[in-house]
């Protein structure tokens, strides 16, 4: 081998805007970031956590790595050693990190990075041959020796900017190692026997972390979950092909008493409904997050690779590649939606690159958003015909939109805004709002008269897509329930948005309920075999 060595709720309503429009979070939003999708962040989480005993606690969850197929062996869905992994906080409102979170993962396999190893052929003409599998038999909670793979990982906190703060490695409490094991994707029944003993085995790491100057206990999990996100995702980007109204009366009510020819909820509009993601989740103590802000932060999270990359003409397991330079980010994800149907193609990139800090450069695709204008084209005639009308326009008509760049930019005094208000993107919450339990979770969060909801951070049982499509057609422009009173915003009138009442949707239904109630939240993910 050569070497290779190279009024508050309705204040809180309108921050859904900075999500901004449409029908898929974040899975291959950009050009670029589709050719790296080990670094592709597909959601992102961050709510007061909301299991039994754990309201003291925020919990952060970055999705990577999306659209993967259950049964995608022989190699699974690792994660890139070569990258850094971070989830930001925000905690006096500068639009920048003052605290973050790094990740960095490491894959070995067994026998100095040889493999597990059979003697293959008749004696006097055998071979010593590693095997092509991840594992050579089944694996169970305490016992992984079959397992012919294994994937590690290092976590820092960084207080002050990623690239000059203060860097502390953090340990796990149960065997104070700076290690932490990730492990194995969901092979099958056949490796793991069942869904409940595989969860059995994951919940082994599950880890108690300390952290520098807070009392009490982190926590942290990565592994493979069930892709929350729910999304008609086909049909919408082929231009919206169904009418995105409801067409019952009531969501679920199969009365096709709503829209004429409007789509109604069905699990079936879910094209994620067989896919799974790869998570990093960390819940830490409310008190340790907010700093000497005001209870509000800002968060994202960020995936970035040494500037070059050489590859290796002769590679190994081992020795693939070599990486060198400035760490340099490759993707981003704050609220959802906004890099994939907010941005425009050419900058979308640019985007995936940039720091909340710089995000003015952004401000022409909220005053003067493209994606009202595109559904307009497409069914303002067929609206027309459809109700026998003669509506002008279906899009927004109030320019420049300044519902849309309050909150895509700035928050709102006494719900989401920080201490200090610096133009930027980001999902805000505030820590001090009670979270809901998750059977009383209303999936349009805080429009449906749940303060601990999206906008007012994101949790994965919100339904993102909905509230997002609803508010960007002119929802704020007309009054909205406050306290069960009808309130105007004052941001626009009811004159500047023609279908802002309408109840637009994906037909693809959610609820908090299709989730686990505990950390790390996201369910079990699907077998590749039953």
């Amino acid at each position: 081998m050569k070497a290779f060595t190279p009024s508050l709720l309705a204040i809180v309503i309108c921050s859904t805007l900075v999500s901004a429009p449409s029908k898929a979070s974040s899975h291959r939003e950009a050009p670029n970031i589709s050719r790296f999708p080990t670094l592709d962040s597909t959601d992102f989480f961050a709510f007061n956590s909301y299991e039994e005993g754990r309201g003291g606690f925020v919990t952060l969850i970055a999705n990577y790595i999306p659209l993967q197929d259950a049964y995608g062996g022989p190699n699974y869905f690792a994660m890139d050693p070569d990258a850094t992994y971070s989830i930001h906080i925000d905690n006096d409102g500068d639009a920048m990190e003052d605290i973050t979170f790094q990740f960095n993962f490491t894959s070995t396999l067994p026998n100095n990075n040889q493999g597990v190893q059979l003697t293959v052929g008749p004696e006097g003409n055998q071979r010593t041959v590693s095997v092509p599998l991840k594992n050579i038999g089944g694996v169970s909670a305490g016992d992984d020796s079959a397992a012919n793979f294994s994937e590690s990982y290092t976590m820092a906190m960084v207080t002050g900017p990623q690239a000059t703060g203060s860097k502390a490695t953090l340990t796990n409490s149960s065997s104070t190692s700076d290690s932490f094991m990730k492990p194995l994707d969901y092979i099958g029944n056949k490796t793991f026997t069942s869904e409940q003993n595989y969860q059995t085995y994951a919940d082994q790491y599950v880890y108690d972390v300390a952290l520098p100057g807070c009392e009490a206990m982190a926590k942290v999990f990565v592994g493979q979950r069930k892709d929350p996100f729910v999304v008609n995702l086909g049909k919408t980007f082929d231009l919206v092909n169904y009418v995105p109204i409801e067409g019952d009366s009531a969501p679920g009510a199969g009365d096709t008493g709503g829209f004429p020819g409007g789509i109604t909820q069905s699990m079936d509009n879910d094209d994620l409904v067989d896919k799974n993601i790869t998570s990093i989740a960390i819940e830490v103590p409310k008190s340790c997050l907010t700093g000497d802000g005001n209870g509000v932060i800002g968060s994202w999270t960020t995936a970035s690779l040494p500037q070059a990359r050489i590859l290796n003409p002769d590679a190994s397991f081992a020795n693939n590649a070599a990486n060198g330079g400035a760490l340099t980010q490759v993707s981003r994800l704050g609220n959802p939606l906004v890099n994939e149907l907010v941005i425009g193609i050419k900058d979308k990139d640019a985007f995936s690159t940039s720091h909340p800090h710089d995000d003015g450069q952004f401000l022409d695709y909220v005053s003067h958003p493209a994606l009202p204008e595109l559904l307009n084209i497409l069914f303002k005639d067929a609206v027309n015909t459809t109700l026998g009308a003669e509506i002008e326009t279906l899009a927004p008509t109030n320019f420049p939109r300044t519902d849309l760049i309050t909150a895509f930019l700035t928050g709102f005094a006494g719900v989401n805004q920080q201490a200090t208000v610096t133009p930027s993107e980001m999902l805000r919450l505030n820590t001090g709002i009670a979270a809901t339990a998750q059977a009383d979770q209303s999936t349009f969060g805080v429009v449906g008269n749940d303060l601990a909801g999206f906008p007012n951070g994101r949790r994965p049982g919100d339904d993102v897509v909905d509230i997002a499509l609803r508010v960007v057609m002119g929802r704020l422009c007309h009054p909205i329930p406050v306290g069960g009173v009808d309130t105007d915003l004052g941001l626009c009138v009811p004159e500047d948005a023609s279908v802002g009442t309408v109840p637009f949707t994906d037909g693809a239904p959610i609820h908090a309920t299709m989730m686990d109630a505990s950390f790390p939240y996201l369910a079990t993910p699907l077998a590749g075999s039953k």
